[in-house]
């Protein structure tokens, strides 16, 4: 674990520098403990600021995983849209490039472990203690962020056409979700490990993932 020291910011390019350095701090920080045990008290121990020193770039620590949150979903979309196509070439079957684009999105988030966990605490904690222009800003942003999505996809899979956005907007949904019952707690974890029979209820997030945006493709795809 490294902890960062910084002099005065003096200059608009070293304030910049200390705001990244925030938010890499935050990004560490998610890699060894869930969300929820994220505090600004260790997070600003460990970015070498008082905490009222991280309060003048942040006006919570809500708003620092929002922006977290936003960074690792460009970051994402940008990806994928460097990535191959598989079988998914144009003249393919739907079916196979409707199972392509679901092989395709899980693989890239069974990488991404930030994106994940920060979308399952979305709505629960990071859209709390911040003020309406901050949450404002974030949901323009997502909103953006989600049109890349709808872009992808309808480039991918052009059969979808105008139910596109339902697909996009379901998966960012069903992420969360199934991220979330794939990481119990520590008393779950201790209940499965006493009775065997209690494991038929774990969740594997990328091959529970993949079967559930498979399946989401295949009905909304299906004729109506």
């Amino acid at each position: 674990m490294t902890v960062v020291t910084f002099q005065r910011a003096r200059s608009d390019e070293q304030r910049e520098i200390r705001r990244q350095a925030i938010l890499d701090t935050a990004a560490a920080m998610i890699a060894e403990m869930p969300v929820k045990q994220v505090s600004l008290n260790e997070l600003s121990r460990r970015v070498g600021l008082a905490k009222s020193n991280v309060l003048r770039y942040f006006e919570s620590r809500e708003e620092i995983l929002l922006e977290l949150l936003d960074r690792a979903w460009r970051h994402w979309t940008a990806d994928l849209r460097a990535r191959p196509a598989g079988r998914s070439a144009p003249g393919a079957p739907v079916r196979h490039r409707a199972d392509d684009l679901a092989a395709l999105l899980t693989r890239s988030l069974v990488e991404r472990p930030l994106l994940c966990e920060l979308l399952s605490a979305q709505v629960g904690v990071l859209e709390h203690n911040v003020s309406p222009d901050i949450v404002a800003r974030y949901k323009k942003s997502s909103l953006d962020n989600l049109g890349e999505l709808i872009a992808l996809v309808r480039e991918r899979l052009p059969e979808l056409d105008d139910r596109t956005p339902g697909f996009c907007a379901q998966t960012i949904i069903v992420i969360g979700a199934i991220w979330t019952h794939a990481h119990p707690s520590e008393s779950m974890l201790a209940a499965y490990r006493f009775d065997d029979s209690l494991t038929a209820h774990c969740v594997e997030f990328g091959r529970d993932l993949q079967d559930m945006l498979s399946t989401l493709l295949a009905g909304t795809l299906s004729p109506k």
